[in-house]
């Protein structure tokens, strides 16, 4: 309903409606036509008069339909007329007027949608109109001053945005609300026809010959349809008001009828002081049946604590027991400590024999190597002086048949021959035995190189297989960096994924654990190689929760290790908390045990550790000196059975043992720094492994050189051998050319004599080198059969010490577990003479209570009642007469509050 002034009907104009609410809408330019625009407060008759309020006095456009930027445009005070040709903006200008003040864009005839009337290829369209706000009757002139202006913004989605400015440009409002009321106290309607008459409306207006056309613009001129639907709303109220009076009429007999009922309810209510008497006689028997109760509490309380205070002689001597047990656990242990410690030490004492006797066996076979050259030497010097010595006897029989056949020249001429011949017979076997000497020289150099050659390609295996170690651990370490399972094998994620399906098919009845080291996380990464040299094996082993899930877990290890190479199962019973170890634990003011230095993230994973390892009982200690300080040089601290240093070693009260691990293997944590340094240890052994190859072939070829120098001499000493012969036989021949002589047979027959003696002192030397070679034959096979006797012992002693190793960490694990037993019945002892304790305190309770409840009860009732009923019978029934007490007060009402 909109608020009127009181004013002639007869000026249409002067009119004031409530403005409705419009959509946000846009429309589109068309043809441009001539508008009439003229303020609505302005009369055809009175062109001259100025108006004070709701006068236009100017308005621009940005962006609006297809103008960039159209005005300001300043009206005057009275009619004003907007000419010009089509396209130049009249019908912008009336329609951002329409749009301006609030309008529809269906209003305006131009489009249906607000957004038709943002210019293309821009995201919004501006609206500025000033009103004139002067005079008696202006809006808020101390908010807007003289000029009211009315800022709108359409943008490109249909939105529109209001800015109602003071004649300073200081932004009032921001509301439709506002504007709504400035028009509705301006009176002006844009979409009244008197007001705004647009082209299509004035076209229709002229066009129609319809009376009821002209009959309905009439009635929205002259504002009369809106007193209609005025009145008709008057009417509606009237009757919803007469609606209201008749249901008061009707509720007021209502009232009426409810008074007669209460009236009649309170004579009714006199037996609610009988279930009252007979509450306060059910609370009587409630307090005494407490009473009654709290004593049958306490009886079963008493005849506990006796039982159980029967019960303490057992439990004391059951400890006595485990402690039997646990001192010979103890004896049995320190026996097989000490004869593996003996062990240990025997074969620690034969290791340097059997290096001694080992390099006693390189150096004689070497000796008889040497010996057997020699000796082949003069075999082969025997054989040339037979030779010779049958030569020399021939010539010596041909000289004395032939020794008168020669003249006296040609004796001569042929002794200075054989002279010659003989000289050169003589260089020959001077440089035979130079060259023997030099392929004694040659062999002896095969022999040392390849003794080396033999020493190097086993020492370039042992470094091919470590480097092939290391070159798989860091491809399992690098692949560890997207899985860290694969640290712990190439096939683990494979057999782990084998496990879940196992699992979720149900062959196990709990998800097996593993491996271990992946559950585990050492706080101090120094300690890092102390943890895996006291773990060992257990990083990669696995938990079971029972015996039937080990089977299972065996059977799907066996696709993936070798039989002799899989992990260890542990089977333990799986818990969700952790051992209560504070009691068994070491404790030590700087140092940690391997407990307290893990994160473990599982409760299975750390109590299979304290069962099979006793984690709770090593310390690790980073300085050697200090572990030896802590463990041997003081008595060591309470329930700690050994100690690791950073670097891995184990340190025992009596003993110390080097580890043999130099860097983490599995729980490192900084990988990248591990894979740094295994790439620097591979190229090291790269390196070494190269110049042992580049040494090898070194050998190779001065191997190949020396035999082919001994191949040389060889035929050297053969051609030698030949020309030896072959001058012999020229001599030969000279002299049997030659007369026999008597000085010449002479001189033959002492080379033969002297030939003889060379071949005697030959073989004389040769039995005695033949006698020396025997012997050093046998004192080689006598050190050979010492070396491989203490070789055997080594490996006896090895072969026996394994057992007792065994039999050692079975005797541990009877110890651990004896005392594991001792401990768990100490503190069943504890548990029990606590729950003893708690009861006697829970009795002496209860009976302060009973005290209390009795005092209580004679409080209520002085007398005794003898109840049979229980607590909660009794309590019910009260509630019960409570309840029905509450529903008769609430259904009848209260009787005072009915008397009053």
């Amino acid at each position: 309903m909109g608020k009127r002034k009181e004013e002639s009907i007869s000026k249409p104009g002067s009119h004031k409606r409530q403005r409705q609410e419009h959509r946000d809408e846009h429309s589109d330019e068309s043809n441009e036509e001539e508008n009439f625009l003229s303020s609505p407060d302005s009369s055809f008759s009175s062109l001259s008069t100025e108006g004070e309020v709701g006068i236009i006095e100017g308005i621009q456009l940005k962006n609006f339909m297809c103008h960039s930027m159209l005005g300001p445009f300043q009206f005057g005070s009275n009619l004003n007329f907007v000419v010009g040709n089509n396209g130049s903006g009249k019908s912008s200008v009336l329609t951002a007027l329409i749009v301006g003040l609030g309008g529809k864009a269906t209003a305006t005839n131009r489009g249906s949608s607000l957004k038709m009337f943002v210019r293309d290829g821009e995201t919004s369209a501006d609206i500025s109109i000033t009103l004139r706000n002067q005079g008696r009757d202006a809006f808020k002139p101390e908010v807007y001053g003289s000029s009211i202006i009315v800022n709108q913004r359409i943008n490109l989605d249909g939105s529109r945005s209001y800015r109602l400015k003071s004649k300073s440009g200081t932004l009032i409002s921001s509301k439709k609300e506002e504007l709504v009321g400035i028009l509705d106290h301006f009176n002006i309607q844009v979409d009244n026809p008197v007001s705004v008459l647009t082209q299509e409306m004035s076209k229709h207006f002229l066009q129609s010959k319809n009376e009821g056309d002209k009959y309905k613009f009439f009635m929205k001129a002259t504002q009369l349809e809106q007193m209609k639907e005025d009145y008709s709303s008057i009417m509606k109220t009237k009757e919803n008001t007469c609606i209201q009076i008749e249901q008061g009429v009707e509720r007021l007999q209502e009232l009426k009828e409810l008074y007669c009922k209460k009236k009649e309810h309170y004579k009714s209510i006199g037996f609610v002081n009988d279930m009252r008497n007979h509450l306060e006689d059910l609370k009587h028997k409630m307090a005494w049946a407490v009473v009654g109760e709290m004593e049958k509490e306490i009886q079963p309380i008493k005849e506990f604590i006796i039982a159980e205070e029967g019960n303490t002689k057992k439990f004391v001597q059951k400890i006595e027991e485990c402690q039997v047990k646990v001192n010979e656990a103890e004896e049995k242990y320190k026996a097989i400590q000490d004869k593996l410690i003996r062990l240990n030490e025997e074969a620690q004492a034969l290791h340097p024999q059997c290096t001694s006797l080992k390099a006693d066996v390189q150096a004689r076979r070497k000796a008889v190597n040497e010996t057997e050259v020699v000796y082949n030497r003069f075999k082969t010097e025997l054989k040339r002086l037979e030779k010779d010595d049958e030569q020399l006897h021939k010539r010596i029989e041909e000289l004395k048949s032939s020794a008168n056949r020669l003249s006296e020249p040609e004796k001569l001429e042929r002794q200075r021959k054989i002279t010659r011949l003989r000289e050169q017979l003589k260089a020959f076997h001077d440089e035979e035995i130079m060259i023997g000497q030099q392929m004694d020289q040659f062999q002896q150099a095969v022999y040392k190189c390849k003794e080396e050659q033999a020493r190097l390609t086993k020492e370039s295996c042992d470094w091919r297989q470590a480097l092939d170690a290391k070159q798989k651990q860091l491809r399992e370490l690098k692949d560890s960096k997207t899985n860290t399972f694969r640290r712990f094998g190439p096939h683990i994620p494979a057999f782990l994924e084998e496990v879940e399906r196992a699992y979720k098919q149900g062959r196990f009845k709990q998800k097996p654990i593993g491996p271990l080291g992946a559950f585990i996380h050492p706080k101090d990464a120094e300690l890092t190689l102390a943890v895996e040299s006291c773990l060992k094996s257990l990083v990669q082993a696995f938990c079971c929760d029972n015996h039937s899930d080990e089977k299972t877990l065996q059977q799907l290890m066996s696709k993936y290790y070798p039989r002799d190479f899989r992990p260890q199962i542990i089977v333990n019973k799986f818990q969700n908390t952790v051992y209560d170890v504070r009691h068994r634990g070491v404790h030590h003011p700087e140092f940690p045990s391997v407990l307290t230095a893990l994160d473990i993230d599982h409760a299975v994973v750390a109590n299979c550790l304290i069962d099979v390892r006793g984690i709770e009982t090593i310390l690790l200690i980073k300085s050697s000196r200090k572990a030896r300080e802590v463990m041997q040089f003081n008595r060591p601290p309470k329930n700690c059975r050994e100690a690791f240093t950073a670097e891995g070693d184990q340190v025992f009260e009596r003993r110390y043992y080097s580890s043999a691990y130099f860097r983490p293997k599995f729980l490192s944590k900084d990988v990248e720094a591990e894979i740094s340094h295994l790439e620097k240890e591979i190229e090291s052994k790269k390196a070494h492994l190269t110049a042992s190859q580049q040494h090898l072939h070194s050998l190779e070829n001065e191997i190949r050189q020396n035999e082919d120098h001994l191949q040389g001499h060889r035929q050297h000493q053969k051609k030698l051998q030949i020309k030896v012969r072959t001058t012999n036989a020229e001599i030969a021949d000279l002299e049997n050319m030659e007369e026999h002589q008597a000085v010449d047979i002479r001189t033959l027959e002492d080379e033969a004599k002297e030939n003889k003696c060379k071949m005697e002192a030959v073989k004389t030397d040769m039995q005695q080198l033949s006698r020396k070679m025997e012997e050093l034959k046998s004192i080689l096979q006598v050190a050979e059969k010492n070396f491989e006797e203490m070789k055997e012992k080594i490996h006896q002693v090895e072969e026996i010490a394994g057992p007792i190793k065994e039999e050692l960490n079975q005797a541990d694990a009877e110890l651990e577990t004896s005392k594991r037993r001792l401990q768990h019945y100490e503190e069943k002892q504890k548990e029990h003479l606590a729950c003893v304790k708690r009861h006697k305190e829970l009795l002496a309770v209860k009976e302060k209570q009973l005290e209390e409840k009795m005092a209580q009860a004679r409080q209520i009732y002085s007398e005794r009642l003898e109840v049979s009923r229980t607590v909660k019978s009794l309590d019910a029934e009260m509630n019960r007469l409570r309840e029905r007490i509450n529903t008769e007060n609430n259904r009848h009402g209260n009787r005072e509050e009915i008397i009053q």
